[in-house]
């Protein structure tokens, strides 16, 4: 009965092919929304992930990198006398107000105010040892080359951030901020951009250990010491999770993405049990025959679901295809879209679940297959 099912599937394809665009279409849009998702979300632990720190300090309840406050600088004695650690430099995070040469009117930018030293730790992943040496120079900025037109400057030109003049000496990639610009520039740089004067120390401190696998219990010693002031330490991978879990669940946006995702799920398998009731309709007078050879309605039941697992799988197939195409677009396009292992295989079981779902719902037209149709 197995190679029934896929011998009508390919006799009859005609029948069975809107179930499959169907199929493919709800698979494409939850794949790409997934992606975006990743990708967007996956953009406030940049300054994260995109760094070589095994552990972040900062200050106690900080929910994403955006939102922390400044810590005492003393903190990094305490840092030092931990032997895991081999090194630890301050990072500076400066909300400011940005006037570029053109008519673009205040734009947010996020000042990150690293040490611009080649073995420096924050965005060692993201800048080249020659923009990490341009941000030396007195006021020097790098800007993500996806924010020029929303800057209205360009490499080598001036504008102002928080009234102080500053001049792009170099353009990155894969900088792009949720809900604001990215900025980047040396602590001394930040320092003199900060006009709030209760900022007397860094917003986080980072650290890099000699054995990376110890971070988690490195940050719970940190932590442990409070002489120095209210402050608290992460691992690096649980620092990143905790700022992308905040922005997916606490502001809302996770809500939106799950409703989206049920209204995908639920038009995709009104459409395929739709196509695929309307094909098992067609064959109805065939399904009769064969029950009154003999055949049962429960192995009836069993092609009809083994037609839904190749609509299903074909239908995924070419959302897979024509998702990675889109993908590949999309980041040459600056727009940002990840997708990992365990998202890829969310999508599949979503898709499958779908095809299946549809596929008990289209088992329902079996109870006409009765060889009395055929006198009919």
């Amino acid at each position: 009965m197995v190679a029934l099912a896929r011998k009508t599937l390919i006799y009859e394809w005609r029948r069975f092919l809107p179930a499959m665009l169907a199929v493919g279409f709800a698979g494409l849009l939850q794949l790409l929304q997934i992606a975006l998702v990743l990708g967007i979300f996956g953009s406030t632990s940049l300054y994260i992930t995109g760094s070589s720190a095994d552990v972040w300090v900062g200050y106690p309840g900080t929910q994403s990198v955006g939102l922390g406050r400044t810590i005492d600088a003393d903190v990094e004695s305490r840092i030092l006398m931990d032997p895991a650690v081999q090194q630890v430099e301050p990072y500076l995070w400066i909300d400011g107000d940005w006037r570029g040469p053109q008519e673009t009117g205040g734009v947010s930018v996020f000042v990150s105010g690293i040490d611009p030293a080649a073995d420096g730790l924050m965005f060692s992943k993201a800048l080249s040892p020659i923009l990490r040496a341009r941000l030396a120079e007195p006021d020097a900025i790098v800007v993500d080359r996806s924010a020029l037109d929303q800057l209205g400057v360009d490499i080598g030109q001036t504008a102002t951030i928080n009234g102080h003049q500053v001049h792009v000496v170099g353009i990155s990639t894969g900088l792009r901020a949720l809900g604001g610009v990215n900025v980047l520039c040396s602590l001394d740089t930040a320092r003199r951009l900060d006009n709030d004067a209760t900022d007397i120390g860094p917003t986080y401190l980072v650290a890099r250990l000699r054995d990376p696998t110890q971070a988690d219990a490195a940050a719970l010693r940190i932590s442990g010491d409070k002489a120095f002031g209210p402050y608290a330490a992460w691992s690096a991978r649980d620092f990143a999770a905790r700022s992308v879990r905040y922005w997916l669940f606490d502001t809302g946006a996770g809500a939106g993405v799950l409703f989206l995702a049920g209204i995908v799920f639920l038009v995709g398998t009104v459409i395929t049990s739709q196509t695929l009731i309307a094909a098992v309709n067609g064959s109805i007078r065939e399904y009769a025959t064969l029950n009154a050879l003999g055949v049962g309605v429960a192995a009836l039941r069993r092609v009809v679901l083994e037609q839904a697992f190749w609509v299903g799988a074909l239908g995924l197939l070419g959302a897979g295809v024509l998702g990675v195409a889109l993908m590949l677009l999309a980041r040459s396009q600056d727009v940002p879209v990840v997708l990992n292992v365990p998202a890829a295989l969310a999508c599949i079981i979503l898709v499958m679940g779908l095809a299946a779902v549809s596929g008990l719902a289209a088992m329902r037209s079996l109870r006409r297959a009765d060889p009395a149709t055929l006198l009919r």
